[in-house]
C-alpha cells in the first residue's frame, strides 16, 4: 500500500496492522514523527530511561529558560520549560529510535486542556498565535501548571505501551517531499528491491487549508524549528494556497506515483468536496491513470470542523472519496 501524503501515518499503521506492507511519504516533520513512532516505537524501558536523562539534564537550562520570549513563560511552568529546553536540545529524533518515540508522545501532550497536557490552557489539535494566547489567558486568568514532569510523562508511556506496539513487516514512513522521494522510490522498485503497490490510498492537502508550519508552529519548536506563528513561513506553504502550483503538485504527485503502483491496482484517494479541490484532485488522479473507472462516495461531516474552534461556524461542504479501480 502507497501513501505519498501520508501525515500522521494512519493508513500506513492500518494497513501494518491488517499484514499489508505500507509505504509512506510526509512533509511535515511532525507528522513522520508520529508515524515512525506507531511504526517503529522503542522498547519501553529505554524511552523511560531516556525520560529520566532528559529531566535530570534540565537544571542546566534554568538560565535559557528565563530568557525565553513572555509567551513561554506564560504557556509552560519554569520547570516544564526547562524539560522542554532540554529535550528540544539533546533529542535526537532524526536518528535515534529511542529519541524519535519520546519525542513523539511528548509533541502529544505538548499543548491541551487544562489538566491533559504540559501547556496552559490550549487547544490540542492546533497551536494558535502567541499574541492571541497570550491575551486568552490574560482575559481568563489562566496559569501554566506546575507539573512534575517526569510522573506526568511515566503515566501517559505506560499507557501508550499497554495498547502493544505493531510488529514491523518491512512498513516505512520517509521523511521529505513526494515530487522528489517518489522517483527514488520507484528506481528501487526497478530494482526489484521493493516490489509495487496494489492499493494507493490518500488524503491529499487541501487547497487553502493546510498551513503545516502555522497550525504546529509549536511542536515544531519543540523540533529546534523558530519560535514564530506566521502563516507565510514554511517552504511549502505557497503550494496550497496558488491554484496553478496546487494542480501541478497533485498531477506530479500521481504521475509520479503511477510508476509503483500495479496496473491492476486501486486508487483511493479522500479529499474535500470544495469544488476547486475536488476538481483539482480529480483531473491528478485522471491524468495519471487515465485507464480506470471512477467512483465517488459523498463523506458529509458528522462533527464540527477545525474551523468551527476558530469562529467559523458556517456549514462545511464535507469530504468526498474518489476511487478509481481497474476497467
Amino acid at each position: 500500500m502507497l501513501d505519498p501524503f501520508a501525515g500522521r501515518g494512519t493508513s500506513i499503521f492500518n494497513a501494518t496492522v491488517l499484514g499489508r506492507c505500507g509505504l509512506g511519504i510526509e512533509i511535515s516533520p511532525v507528522g513522520w514523527i508520529y508515524a515512525k513512532a506507531k511504526l517503529s516505537p522503542a522498547p519501553i524501558e529505554q524511552v523511560i530511561e531516556r525520560l529520566h536523562e532528559i529531566a535530570d539534564a534540565s537544571i542546566k537550562y534554568t538560565k535559557l529558560s528565563k530568557s525565553q520570549p513572555v509567551f513561554f513563560k506564560n504557556c509552560f511552568s519554569p520547570n516544564v520549560l526547562q524539560f522542554l529546553l532540554s529535550a528540544r536540545d539533546r533529542l535526537d529524533w532524526r536518528r535515534r529510535t529511542c529519541d524519535r518515540t519520546l519525542m513523539a508522545i511528548l509533541l502529544v501532550y505538548l499543548h491541551g486542556k487544562e489538566g491533559q497536557a504540559l501547556s496552559n490552557q490550549m487547544r490540542q489539535t492546533k497551536a494558535v498565535s502567541p499574541s492571541y494566547a497570550i491575551k486568552w489567558w490574560d482575559e481568563h486568568g489562566t496559569k501554566p501548571p506546575d507539573l512534575d514532569v517526569v510522573e506526568f510523562m511515566l503515566q501517559r508511556i505506560f499507557w501508550r505501551y499497554s495498547k502493544g506496539v505493531v510488529k514491523g513487516n518491512g512498513s516505512r514512513v520517509y521523511l521529505g517531499d513526494c515530487i522528489t522521494l517518489l522517483p527514488r522510490l520507484a528506481k528501487q522498485m526497478r530494482e526489484k528491491t521493493i516490489p509495487k503497490a496494489d492499493l494507493l490510498l490518500t488524503s491529499p492537502p487541501y487547497y487553502g487549508v493546510t498551513n503545516y508550519y502555522y497550525d504546529q508552529w509549536l511542536r515544531l519548536w519543540l523540533l529546534g524549528f523558530e519560535a514564530t506563528a506566521y502563516v507565510s513561513r514554511g517552504p511549502y506553504q505557497g503550494r496550497f494556497t496558488h491554484q496553478t502550483i496546487y494542480r501541478n503538485l497533485l498531477k506530479g504527485a500521481f504521475c509520479r506515483a503511477a510508476n509503483l503502483v500495479a496496473d491492476d491496482s486501486v486508487i483511493y484517494v479522500r479529499t474535500s468536496k470544495d469544488p476547486f479541490t475536488k476538481q483539482a484532485t480529480l483531473d491528478a488522479m485522471l491524468t495519471a491513470f487515465p485507464n480506470k473507472k471512477l467512483n465517488e462516495i459523498c463523506r458529509p461531516f458528522q462533527q464540527p470542523t477545525q474551523t468551527h474552534l476558530f469562529g467559523d461556524r458556517t456549514p462545511k461542504q464535507g469530504e468526498i472519496d474518489l476511487i478509481l479501480r481497474p476497467s
